[in-house]
């Protein structure tokens, strides 16, 4: 579940690339390294003890970037933060079989981009809140390795999402 978040034109110097360059190391079919991978995934698995802690940093954090976004949701968020922790560890999950995620992410993007009216510049704010919120969370962990991968990682992602949003934007 990717959250709809408005464009904010402040969030222009956190910019995902949508795209990747090829790397000289052995790359999987989304261009990710198997070392990115790996930071991703232990990184991840050192945050699903605190997911009710990353969850709040995670909403705290978007609703500073952008406070008029808190009254899309309901007060009590708990089961939203619940669905935001279990996506992002079955994507997480799902980087080792991405014939499996692939398709899972088209749909996400398709029902946020048809549903939801989610466009391709509210992904970055819903980025930068991930990366803080990784940030945070895994504290004297987090390096510029981690951010590199994660980066990478959620810039892949949503440029699937977007791209398939988009085709069914197209085709509606």
């Amino acid at each position: 579940l990717i959250i709809v978040v408005p464009y904010l034109p402040y969030t222009d110097s956190l910019r995902f690339s949508h795209t990747h360059s090829t790397p000289t190391r052995h790359t999987n079919k989304m261009g990710l390294t198997t070392e990115q991978v790996s930071l991703v995934q232990t990184s991840w698995a050192k945050c699903v003890p605190i997911a009710d802690v990353a969850a709040d940093l995670f909403y705290n954090k978007l609703f500073e970037l952008d406070p008029e976004l808190r009254p899309l949701f309901p007060a009590d968020l708990a089961d939203q933060k619940k669905k935001l922790m279990n996506m992002i560890t079955v994507a997480v999950d799902g980087l080792s079989d991405l014939a499996a995620l692939v398709p899972a992410v088209q749909d996400l993007g398709k029902r946020h981009a048809v549903y939801y009216k989610v466009t391709a510049p509210m992904f970055d704010t819903v980025g930068a809140a991930l990366l803080d919120t990784l940030e945070k969370g895994l504290g004297e962990a987090w390096d510029a390795e981690h951010k590199e991968a994660w980066t990478l990682v959620y810039g892949v992602l949503s440029k699937t999402m977007i791209d398939a949003g988009d085709a069914a934007v197209k085709a509606a």
